[in-house]
């Protein structure tokens, strides 16, 4: 099934290029930015304010490779795609949870954004933790390296050329 989707507004970060880019929100805490949403949409931010985090969902409109089997930030053993949070994706998408700063006008002021300058957000949605965290989870092969998030930040593995990792 092929659909056609509509993007609602477009992320405004410090992250011009793949390099340097935290591959998730936790890799680099207080990084700011804002989601400018377009005006025919702006009425849909009314209370967003109201929350502390949103899920956004965007395209990763720089990942060239699309590949089903990958190499991930965090490992050096190949995995299945959608076992993992690499860009290169069968259709580019992204999800990521930012902390909501304020919201002025059509204006999503963010917080531990790690999301590339330019990224066409397709919906906005409130973090809600008693929905969203859910105790006795397994997190696969991530393990322990998940408490290396923070030191590591990017692992080198973004090019410039492409957000697939190599």
């Amino acid at each position: 099934m092929k659909l056609e989707i509509q993007s609602i507004g477009i992320v405004h970060s410090p992250f011009v290029t793949a390099k340097g880019t935290p591959a998730q929100p936790a890799a680099d805490e207080g990084t700011r930015g804002y989601i400018e949403v377009y005006p025919e949409f702006a009425e849909g931010l009314k209370d967003l304010d109201l929350f502390s985090h949103i899920h956004v969902l965007f395209h990763l409109h720089l990942a060239s490779k699309k590949e089903l089997t990958v190499i991930p930030f965090l490992d050096s053993k190949p995995h299945g795609v959608f076992a993992t949070r690499s860009p290169g994706r069968p259709n580019s998408l992204g999800l990521s949870v930012v902390e909501v700063e304020r919201v002025e006008g059509n204006i999503v002021h963010v917080r531990n954004l790690d999301i590339l300058d330019g990224s066409p957000v397709f919906d906005i949605k409130p973090y809600v933790a008693q929905f969203d965290i859910f105790n006795n989870t397994r997190n696969g092969w991530f393990g322990t390296n998940i408490d290396r998030m923070r030191e590591i930040k990017d692992d080198g593995r973004f090019t410039d050329k492409s957000l697939t990792y190599n």
